[in-house]
């Protein structure tokens, strides 16, 4: 006999503690950041160069790339998926 769940979905969780926006973006943005990461290395793009492409500073490089700061922008971080040839498609579901 299978018993069902019982109990709510860890989303509607989040939206009970009034969190599931900032969990959500965060989530999001980590898994940009990695990707991008993971695209720099495929494509032999260092830290440096890809800092260069960015007209940005190499700190500024490691803060996006770091999965634990949730204060880039997803601007920013579109701006470096493009240099890296990516894209970022976002949906609403």
């Amino acid at each position: 006999m299978k018993k069902k769940n019982v109990g709510s979905t860890f989303d509607s969780w989040l939206r009970e503690e009034g969190i599931y926006e900032e969990v959500s973006e965060n989530a999001i943005k980590r898994v940009i950041a990695r990707q991008i990461a993971s695209a720099m290395s495929e494509k032999g793009i260092t830290k440096a160069e890809m800092a260069r492409r960015m007209n940005t500073s190499r700190a500024s490089l490691d803060r996006l790339l770091n999965p634990e700061n949730g204060a880039i922008t997803l601007s920013t971080l579109h701006k470096a998926a493009i240099v890296v040839g990516r894209g970022i498609r976002l949906e609403l579901i």
